[in-house]
């Protein structure tokens, strides 16, 4: 059938001069109006979409927010709906590569690395950079305010704004940061640690200091061998955790040593993240017993949530007399050849070594002459006035260091600026910047720097990703990924109301039941999945599909589940049961993504259609009718299903809801706290379902299939965005797609595995290049070959 244009009564005299448009008449046009105008076209208007609707062609394929609504619909086979003809693989691909070529005018040879956007660092990168700097461990979450997020992540550097009042912020975290790494009086007392999870109660290693319940009466202890007969300060520091909200719950906390009393607190509900008591003890050579007693006071009232005391750190300091100090491991970080000099020459020439060794570490590239001089002007200043010393000096030059925007912000080095012509890949520094803050949330080791400054860490950048994944810091971007992409670190702060869940009288029995502990092992239980599967190269559909998971034994017996014992996480087979395996059957998602009282079939399906498909419903009316009173018209017996199904019989609703609700309905075997149950009140759940591309399931277990199977490309393909957002602090656009596209081919002829979808995000042309800021929409930029700026 020969295309038609709506609105004109004649082919106008310039047909053929825009670009694709006699592919478009001949080709394309017929697609659309064979599978598409039934719905959108001749005049229906569905979802209030028209393809026919336009009265000039290069106008119409210049309408890019219109052509991709269609590009993503056909992608992900949305549309043309599962009911209707559908177009076959070979028409699809014809479409959608007509899109990407002629309207979006993608090149893949000469792909757009897409703008950049100056990012500072967030209070986690901060964080572990100060700590991987100095070994000073600053509590930014007790001195910074929670990072803007955007597209889900807390990495996004248009959202990552520097305000005054952080400023000041900065400027008076430097000045505590650099007095503990390097004090006034530099050499100090020794001082041992001792970890909440060594103090255990005698004959009971499940009770540590963890978590110390007000309501038993218990004590836990640890041993430690003293050098030097004198005078120690203990130091314990502790937080109250458990009920989110205030309670009548109280205990006394007793500090002792050898069974001598120290000290003690009455302690309650208390909002504050950290208390810290101090008391001096004269003890002698030898052994040592370190205990922490919890006395019952008054117990919770009824619907009060329990409290426990957590030791968040407690130190042994001494002796304190001057014979037995020593030189603290953040002072020879600094000073790395130890105290200075007396000769003068040689002194100027030690704090510009330090300075220069400290200040390229700090901005993640090397120093410029004019800028280390400057430090060493300004430590040489302040060392020369009346009582102070060279470490006085080399400290307020550190706290320059710590305040400068080369520090703070993670700028890139451009060789050809204001050039929005050229794209070139970014220098070695830059690269090695950009990976380690994308695997390990902190700035490059020496490793890195060393085979940048050579030019050389890209021809190792495979054997580098390996060996940063290997390395415990990896576990920093496993904890912040999964915590955003999965909320993994919203279930240990949701409020959820375990007793109306449970419908259980007892506060307390809801709280044995699901608690602080349970939803610390949630957490934890996502995060070391992700983490084997990444590790281990394992296919990424295991994040769905996994026939184990790794529990303990309080997280197990919370999901019913025999024979595991133990405080220690350990993998679990599960065999043929599907009701467990995977992150779609984990305590952690099927938390956060139900109410405080009851589940919510929609924001698990829309999580799914987020998270794990990548085609995220559109937002809802502003005045879309309540689930409630569906539920309330529905009866009181009615099952979720069924007051699901009223609500969409409203016209506003029920185009989305045919999207999330088969597959959060498909989830409701677990209640709102992530535990199996067969029944909803009196009737028996009915979870099966249909995607609104067609496929048929009757169970959770044969959903995972599907997602695992037929809808793998959008799996993969969603996972590739989620890992580029967090890696390159910006959303995917429409001219990552030959990129996000690479990465998916790439893992699919390697068998899936995850580490393999790291190793082409690093190895994409987004994360590898860059152009000019000089404009920033990439449509404005003429595509280069990164070699002579066009083409």
């Amino acid at each position: 059938m020969k295309w038609m244009w709506a609105g004109l009564a004649m082919a106008p005299a310039w047909l053929g001069a825009v670009p694709g448009e006699a592919e478009f008449e001949e080709e394309i046009g017929p697609l659309l109006e064979h599978y598409c105008y039934d719905c959108h076209g001749d005049g229906s208007r569905k979802g209030d979409v028209s393809l026919d609707e336009f009265g000039d062609v290069a106008a119409h394929l210049a309408d890019r927010d219109h052509w991709l609504a269609v590009w993503r619909n056909i992608r992900t086979q949305i549309m043309p709906p599962s009911d209707k003809e559908q177009l076959d693989e070979a028409e699809r691909r014809q479409v959608l590569r007509w899109i990407e070529r002629r309207v979006f005018k993608l090149d893949p040879d000469n792909p757009d690395p897409g703008r950049v956007t100056i990012r500072r660092m967030n209070r986690e990168e901060y964080r572990n950079t100060v700590e991987d700097l100095l070994g000073v461990r600053y509590e930014v979450h007790d001195h910074f305010p929670p990072d803007d997020t955007g597209y889900g992540f807390d990495t996004i550097g248009d959202v990552l704004s520097l305000s005054p009042l952080l400023l000041e912020k900065y400027l008076r975290a430097a000045d505590e940061i650099m007095t503990q790494a390097l004090p006034s009086e530099a050499a100090r007392t020794p001082e041992i640690t001792i970890r909440a999870e060594q103090f255990q109660e005698p004959g009971n290693r499940k009770q540590t200091g963890r978590f110390m319940e007000f309501e038993i009466d218990h004590t836990v202890r640890e041993e430690r061998e003293l050098k030097h007969a004198g005078r120690y300060e203990i130091e314990l520091a502790y937080a109250v955790e458990g009920s989110m909200e205030a309670t009548e719950n109280t205990g006394t906390m007793v500090m002792l040593v050898d069974g001598r009393e120290l000290d003690r607190a009455e302690l309650g509900w208390d909002y504050r993240k950290q208390i810290t008591l101090k008391k001096e003890v004269r003890l002698e050579k030898g052994k040592h017993r370190f205990e922490i007693r919890m006395i019952p006071g008054n117990p919770p009232e009824e619907g009060e949530g329990l409290l426990g005391l957590k030791v968040a750190g407690y130190k042994v300091r001494g002796p304190l007399d001057a014979g037995a100090w020593m030189y603290p491991e953040t002072y020879t970080r600094i000073l790395f050849r130890g105290p200075p000099p007396e000769d003068a020459a040689q002194r100027e020439s030690y704090a510009r070594e330090i300075l220069r060794r400290f200040a390229g570490r700090a901005y993640r590239r090397p120093v410029d002459d004019a800028t280390l001089g400057r430090l060493v002007e300004l430590a040489a200043g302040v060392g020369a006035e009346p009582g102070k010393t060279f470490e006085d000096g080399i400290r307020s030059a550190l706290m320059a260091v710590l305040s400068s925007p080369r520090f703070l912000f993670r700028a890139e080095v451009q060789a050809e600026p204001d050039n929005p012509a050229q794209v070139v890949p970014i220098d070695e520094y830059a690269l090695a910047s950009r990976l380690s803050y994308f695997l390990w949330g902190s700035m490059p080791d020496d490793a890195l720097l060393e085979l940048a400054g050579r030019k050389a860490l890209r021809k190792q950048l495979r054997a580098q990703v390996d060996r940063m994944l290997a390395d415990p810091k990896a576990d920093r971007f496993i904890r912040n990924f999964t915590g955003q992409w999965l909320q993994a670190r919203d279930v240990e702060g949701v409020h959820m109301d375990a007793r109306r869940i449970l419908s259980l009288r007892d506060s307390k029995e809801a709280n044995r039941v699901f608690n602080t502990r349970v939803r610390r092992d949630m957490r934890k239980e996502t995060e070391l999945l992700f983490g084997h599967i990444l590790r281990e190269n394992r296919p990424a559909l295991e994040l769905i599909t996994a026939d184990y998971s790794f529990l303990n034994e309080r997280l197990a017996r919370f999901y019913k589940i025999d024979d595991v014992h133990g405080e220690e996480f350990r993998r679990v087979e599960f065999g043929d049961d599907w009701r467990r395996g995977g992150i779609l059957t984990q305590g952690t998602f099927l938390v956060v993504t139900s109410n405080p009282t009851r589940t919510s079939p929609v924001k698990r399906g829309l999580f799914v259609l987020d998270n794990i498909l990548g085609t995220p419903a559109p937002p809802p009316p502003g005045d879309v009718p309540e689930l409630d009173e569906a539920r309330r018209e529905a009866g009181r017996e009615a099952t979720m299903r069924e007051a699901m199904e009223r609500h969409r019989r409203e016209p506003l609703c029920k185009a989305c809801h045919a999207r999330m609700d088969p597959i959060g309905l498909a989830l409701e075997n677990f209640n709102a706290l992530g535990m199996w149950r067969d029944r909803e009140g009196n009737r028996r759940i009915d979870s099966a379902g249909q995607l609104i591309t067609g496929e048929q399931f009757g169970h959770i277990g044969e959903l995972k299939t599907i997602l695992a199977t037929t809808r793998r490309g959008d799996f993969h393909r969603c996972l590739a965005e989620k890992l580029m957002t967090y890696a390159l602090g910006r959303g995917v656009e429409y001219y990552d797609t030959p990129a996000i596209d690479g990465i998916v081919m790439r893992m699919h002829a390697a068998g899936g595995g995850l580490r393999e979808a790291v190793q082409g995000i690093v190895e994409s042309a987004p994360f590898q290049l860059r152009r000019g800021d000089g404009r920033g929409a990439a449509e404005d930029v003429p595509r280069g070959n990164g070699k002579n700026g066009g083409n």
